[in-house]
């Protein structure tokens, strides 16, 4: 709530101010460039591993993690599609609801998946292997693999320790994950049967894998734009930018900065608050939106149990595990969901929570009118009114969001 006061006290500010002084334009750009460096996750005591990382990177493209071998991460977090799929739903074992994000950057998130159900990059792995309408894989079927695959088990072993023996199948069946629906799930059935201390034994080679995918996805960082690069010279003294940005993307900047408000969800060098918002996007097809957002994620990441104050942390005490605390689970959350980074968003359409939109066109248009807005119920974003983009506008503002993207600092990644 105090979020949100302060986002609306930021927009009567706003409105109360026309245009962008130079002095004023300097203030802004200093907080959009240059990025920080990559905070460390101490949580993860290999998250910054070069072993780790080539073990998460051949992880992240094997197909063997699916049951079928036809899914592996790689299929919705394509390296040629900015990783992600280019579709507005993914492809899956089953009907999944949400698109895929980019994992350009993803390093810096503070929580992942749309609702925020994780609180870090190597408790978000278990989700998409495990669940039925994505990979539809299981954690025993994966530490087979580790154990067996010559080359895997040595990285792992050159990273983590040597793996335990699993060739006891009365102990370790060849597949099992647990489960609600234990009854109807053969695979939860035989995890179910498990005893404690061997359960306790594949949950930390799972963390351990999630680390290492974590340590590989963390390589996925973003090198400098042309918008940085104008910022650097502007603030420099060149009031030109250096010639970085073409005349419509620096009136696009102004756009975004003033008449838009878009930094007050799309702030600092990451271009997001990392938080959680409702926008009344139209639904996909125009079914009736259900989504519930954030206010299912909270309670899942609490009772997550690979989360930061996990026995599978490498920090259980500190702000990770403190963010994760103090959350709570209200009906302002409902139907709210993440922020995402605007960084290289010219090359990951279809955009928003469903794919709704094909182009940045259709993002700005929807911001400009709210079109076809759906409301959820009575907690909606306060701040969230027509822009009223000119058409001339619309086409700046297109233009410095494209200038946003760059390539891989490091392409071998």
């Amino acid at each position: 709530m105090i979020i949100k006061a302060t986002l609306v006290l930021s927009a009567l500010l706003l409105s109360t101010q026309d245009g962008l002084s130079p002095e004023r334009l300097a203030r802004k750009l200093r907080r959009m460039s240059p990025r920080a460096e990559l905070a460390a996750d101490p949580t993860n005591r290999v998250a910054d591993n070069m072993e780790a990382a080539l073990l998460g990177k051949a992880l992240f493209f094997d197909p063997r993690l699916s049951p079928d071998g036809h899914f592996s991460c790689a299929t919705c977090h394509d390296p040629e599609r900015a990783f992600t799929d280019g579709r507005a739903l993914p492809e899956g074992r089953g009907e999944i609801t949400r698109n895929s994000p980019t994992l350009l950057n993803v390093g810096r998130r503070r929580w992942l998946f749309w609702d925020g159900r994780a609180d870090s990059l190597w408790a978000q792995f278990r989700h998409p292997l495990e669940n039925p309408v994505e990979m539809d894989g299981d954690r025993l079927a994966l530490a087979h693999l580790i154990t067996t695959d010559t080359a895997l088990r040595q990285r792992y072993e050159d990273v983590f320790a040597t793996p335990p023996d699993l060739s006891d199948s009365a102990r370790f069946p060849a597949h099992a994950r647990p489960s609600e629906a234990a009854a109807e799930d053969e695979r939860a059935l035989a995890w179910s049967k498990m005893n404690a201390e061997d359960r306790a034994t594949i949950n930390t080679l799972l963390a351990n894998t999630g680390k290492a995918l974590a340590a590989y996805q963390r390589k996925l960082e973003t090198a400098e734009s042309p918008f940085d690069r104008y910022v650097r010279a502007y603030l420099a003294g060149d009031k030109t930018g250096g010639d970085h940005l073409t005349a419509a993307a620096q009136r696009g900047v102004e756009v975004f900065l003033g008449k838009g408000k878009c930094t007050l969800c799309h702030m600092g060098s990451e271009l997001t608050d990392e938080e959680f918002h409702h926008l009344a996007v139209p639904s996909l097809n125009n079914e009736l939106p259900v989504d519930i957002g954030r206010y299912l994620g909270a309670k899942l990441v609490k009772s997550e149990p690979f989360n930061a104050s996990s026995v599978h942390s490498d920090q259980r005490k500190g702000e990770a595990a403190d963010f994760v605390s103090l959350l709570k689970a209200d009906a302002d959350q409902f139907g709210e969901l993440r922020t995402p980074s605007l960084r290289n968003v010219a090359e990951t359409a279809p955009y928003m929570h469903q794919g709704q939109f094909a182009s940045l066109e259709e993002v700005v248009r929807f911001y400009s009118t709210l079109e076809g807005a759906r409301r959820t119920g009575h907690h909606q974003e306060l701040t969230l009114t027509p822009a009223n983009f000119s058409e001339a506008e619309e086409r700046d503002l297109i233009e410095f969001l494209r200038s946003l993207s760059a390539p891989l600092a490091e392409p071998n990644w």
